[in-house]
């Protein structure tokens, strides 16, 4: 895999601070989101693997998470809230159009933004969406969390410094992307998980079916957090999607080369795609 160049940047919203990684240049542009808690490290090696094909490819810290501000305030947070960062990274980078991407809540946003604005989406990668069979897990999953980040405070911040004495250069990748997670603080954990869980967690499937762009659906069979269910149906609703079955759980983490080249593949037929498009407009 060839080199390509990274730079970090900053933008603002609503006076709050984002941070957000630059892969490669051009005009062929791709946004990756993270999930839940995570940070936009996990999107690194899909991102580097992009870039090299020679796409511009920006990963972003939604705010909460990573090295962005973490405000305190539940309604700070909300799907809708980081559909509208992703737009305004957008703007701030002078991207017209990109491909959005994103796992888990970051599927989500991505659909936001289809929804949000729709001329500026070029395409969809969405891998795990979390929607109607999710719910339960969700609410097994974080609600504990909630409870915790309000209740005994003292542990998270107990975990946090436990988390950030480790080293990431002398662990693996993905353990450091844990490790990562496990590094959160408290109050704004608690208004991050908050803000989401009680607010919309992605578009209607009245919407959803509106969304007329190339989607590339990744679902993964025994995932009890992200039912595969869940990707069949986002990927039988948008009128232009494919669904890929993940061989399991982990695959895209540890054996990555055969889900990495299906998604190089999506990314420039995308951008095939839309550029014949605007040759016809402009014809």
């Amino acid at each position: 895999m060839s080199l390509v160049s990274e730079r970090i940047g900053q933008l603002f919203f609503d006076d709050h601070r984002l941070e957000y990684t630059e892969y490669g240049g051009g005009d062929r542009w791709v946004v990756l989101v993270h999930g839940e808690l995570m940070s936009r490290r996990m999107h690194q090696p899909l991102a580097r693997r992009l870039a090299a094909d020679g796409h511009h490819v920006v990963t972003l810290d939604l705010l909460g998470h990573g090295r962005s501000d973490r405000p305190d305030d539940p309604a700070a947070y909300s799907v809708t809230a980081f559909a509208e960062q992703v737009v305004v990274l957008l703007d701030e980078l002078g991207a017209e159009r990109a491909v959005v991407g994103g796992t888990s809540l970051g599927a989500n946003v991505a659909l936001e933004v289809a929804v949000l604005a729709p001329d500026r989406v070029a395409g969809l990668l969405l891998e795990m969406p979390v929607l109607d069979n999710a719910v339960e897990a969700g609410i097994v999953a974080f609600v504990p969390l909630l409870f915790v980040s309000r209740l005994a405070p003292f542990a998270v911040r107990g975990v946090r410094l436990l988390a950030r004495a480790v080293p990431r250069g002398v662990v693996p990748f993905w353990v450091g992307i844990g490790l990562d997670a496990l590094s959160q603080r408290p109050r704004p954990m608690a208004a991050a998980i908050h803000g989401v869980l009680f607010g919309r967690i992605a578009p209607p499937a009245r919407l959803r079916r509106t969304i007329d762009v190339p989607a590339l659906v990744v679902g993964h069979r025994h995932d009890p957090v992200h039912p595969a269910a869940d990707a069949i149906m986002v990927a039988d609703e948008l009128p232009a999607a494919t669904f890929v079955e993940a061989h399991d759980v982990l695959e895209w983490r540890r054996h990555p080369e055969r889900l990495d080249a299906v998604a190089l593949d999506f990314a420039a037929r995308c951008w095939s795609a839309d550029r014949g498009s605007a040759r016809v407009q402009r014809t």
